[in-house]
């Protein structure tokens, strides 16, 4: 599980409030199954790439990066910032809102400023909970490609198995019975350096985006112990949406455009 550190910058008060409150129900619920965490940077911008199983991945993503003396910020989909006192918080907490259907420039930006800063992102690549039926991660976004390659910074792969078994992907009730095991690993820097300074054209991005989830694919593989499929899942071709539930009936006949060019996540 390696030394945890300390925090290495003031919170601001919605940290404050959170902490006190989440910490203790995730180490009453889960079990800390991390490798590799001391790989996340203790100081500078960075982005942190991760796969995607669950509503609760932010929770578990924000646990072993506190703890590893970093505050998480997410790009975080629109909808969760409707309601005017959560909005508030997440904000507060320094959260950054995607409009997923948009061109969402702005998050875009106020993602490169925050890594600028110094500080870390969170992106779930795939943008969305994958909807492979085994749980394996479907293809990737290009958000973490362009803002990697529009800053410099390092993107830190992380491959995660567990919280679903917390809270099932699409499932409001979560299961609290016996405490769940979240296996994390977190890998080296992925390679980009040889694509950082040229055009970012879309063959470029696609190059940085399949580099980063091949990282996470096969970090998700140690953590299963089993052997990931040849190819990734891709909802286009299996012709279900690429967001939301799956299960759900789309009202749109001609279904979701695709925003893999246009997202920051």
């Amino acid at each position: 599980m390696g030394k945890y550190r300390k925090l290495n910058r003031k919170r601001g008060w919605a940290w404050w409030l959170a902490v006190p409150i989440v910490k203790p129900v995730l180490l009453a619920t889960t079990k800390q199954a991390w490798d590799g965490g001391e790989k996340i940077p203790a100081t500078g911008g960075c982005i942190l790439a991760l796969n995607h199983v669950s509503h609760a991945d932010p929770l578990t993503a924000a646990h072993i990066v506190w703890d590893h003396g970093r505050i998480p910020r997410y790009l975080a989909k629109a909808g969760l910032f409707k309601n005017k006192a959560f909005g508030f918080f997440l904000r507060a907490a320094g959260q950054i809102p995607v409009e997923r259907s948009s061109a969402g420039a702005r998050a875009f930006d106020a993602a490169v400023e925050a890594v600028n800063r110094g500080e870390i992102i969170v992106v779930y690549v795939e943008g969305s909970i994958t909807k492979d039926p085994a749980g394996w991660p479907m293809v990737g976004k290009s958000g973490a490609a362009r803002i990697a390659l529009a800053t410099g910074a390092p993107v830190i792969p992380v491959g995660q198995w567990g919280a679903q078994e917390l809270l099932p992907a699409y499932s409001t009730k979560p299961n609290l019975k016996g405490r769940k095991t979240i296996r994390m690993k977190v890998g080296d820097p992925v390679d980009l350096s040889d694509l950082v300074g040229q055009d970012p054209t879309a063959a470029v991005v696609r190059q940085a985006t399949d580099r980063i989830m091949q990282a996470i694919v096969r970090l998700v593989a140690d953590v299963r112990g089993e052997e990931p499929p040849a190819e990734l899942f891709d909802p286009r071709k299996a012709g279900v949406s690429a967001v939301g539930n799956p299960r759900k009936k789309r009202k749109d006949a001609k279904g979701p455009q695709d925003p893999d060019s246009r997202e920051a996540s």
